[in-house]
């Protein structure tokens, strides 16, 4: 009863513990609210201090990636459909704000909604198409629409897109505009991660969320019970790509402008590997992998373009020069060094730790019976 006792009240003593761990996102949040008044130099992480204009733009890409990243997780970790065209959604929010700005004269609130709204009526719209087909097939659709947006965006249909050099954004609120109110442009990109994370958590948790796991786990036992997929993947499909048509307003006030680099499958083939990096399907990974990713493919065109590159052998200096070379090589080796994403590796040290700690009990247990065996003898 002792034994009993000491293991119960150790248990009682963890609970506090685990219900205050519970809250950690909070103070979090509040340091990050709190970035843009730090002078903290961070040598190596940003080229100067936290609160300068520079880093407050990569922190807010990082933290805007790392919420289009949490959204684009609903459909590949929460539902199991692979989209290839998830940056049209992104690139109609961007191009839809502007054109509505500079073509109708609109303010940038009004633009903006009406830029969300064109969103997720497109996305409403070609996942009502794409969803008829499954597998590979439901990919290659979702790829075909993207293709077909980046065509029209290049062609510079009646000036609306200004092609290959994209449009500048004219009009934006003068909060807004400028380095000195970058800290304006940081907030606002940390408030669309916040409400990303809690939209994601919160239907995760819904009864639609258990319904989008059991599709990605047997899609046809879903159907068996009575309910019809199609609908379901539809929504997850929708409201993925209004938080893509969300965080494109965000990526045009960060930019002060709409590219035609956001239109490619390229850029969706990015949020793939964010999703990948991080750890798909988890609470945290997305946005862990989106910010790792974004952060990493500015520092490293820094690198690569530094002098200590520049007097490498040429068998070194032109891989190690490309961006995208240095970035291949990160991400290969996080897949093989961190199965699972960069999230869980801590479960991978536990289980790891509790392999050990089984092997050199079963060890003792050996050792113990070897001496009980010859004391016999």
């Amino acid at each position: 009863m002792s034994a009993l006792t000491a293991t119960a009240a150790v248990v009682g003593n963890r609970r506090p513990l685990r219900r205050a761990l519970r809250w950690w996102p909070a103070p979090l949040l509040l340091v990050l609210v709190l970035l843009p008044y730090s002078a903290l130099p961070l040598p190596g992480l940003l080229d100067g201090p936290i609160g300068s204009p520079g880093s407050l733009q990569l922190l807010a890409l990082c933290l805007t990636f790392g919420a289009l990243a949490t959204g684009y997780d609903l459909l590949l970790g929460r539902t199991g459909l692979l989209s290839f065209g998830h940056a049209l959604y992104f690139a109609s929010g961007t191009y839809a704000t502007n054109t509505f700005m500079l073509e109708a004269g609109f303010g940038f609130w009004p633009s903006a909604l009406l830029g969300l709204l064109f969103g997720t009526a497109l996305a409403a719209l070609l996942g009502s198409v794409s969803l008829r087909v499954s597998g590979i097939g439901f990919s290659m659709v979702t790829l075909a629409f993207a293709q077909a947006g980046s065509i029209l965006v290049s062609r510079d249909p009646g000036g609306l897109t200004g092609g290959e050099e994209g449009r500048a954004a004219q009009g934006l609120p003068s909060a807004l505009v400028g380095i000195q109110h970058t800290a304006n442009l940081y907030w606002i990109a940390l408030a669309y991660l916040v409400f990303t994370l809690a939209v994601v958590h919160w239907v995760v948790r819904s009864p639609t969320g258990r319904v989008w796991e059991g599709i990605r786990e047997n899609e046809r036992r879903v159907e068996v019970l009575g309910l019809r997929p199609y609908g379901f993947k539809l929504v997850a499909f929708v409201l993925a790509g209004a938080l893509a048509a969300l965080g494109g307003v965000v990526y045009l006030l960060l930019t002060g402008g709409a590219t035609p680099q956001a239109t490619t499958s390229d850029f969706t083939l990015s949020l793939l590997v964010m999703v990948v990096l991080g750890g798909s399907g988890s609470r945290w990974g997305p946005l862990v992998g989106g910010v790792l990713y974004t952060w990493a493919q500015h520092r490293l065109g820094d690198l690569a373009g530094s002098g200590a590159i520049a007097g490498l052998p040429s068998v070194l200096r032109v891989p190690l020069s490309q961006p995208l070379f240095l970035l291949g090589l990160l991400f290969v080796a996080a897949v093989y060094v961190l199965p699972g994403g960069v999230v869980r590796l801590p479960e991978r040290i536990r289980a790891v730790r509790r392999r050990n700690e089984q092997q050199r009990d079963e060890r003792q247990r050996d050792e113990r019976q070897r001496g009980e065996g010859s004391t016999a003898s």
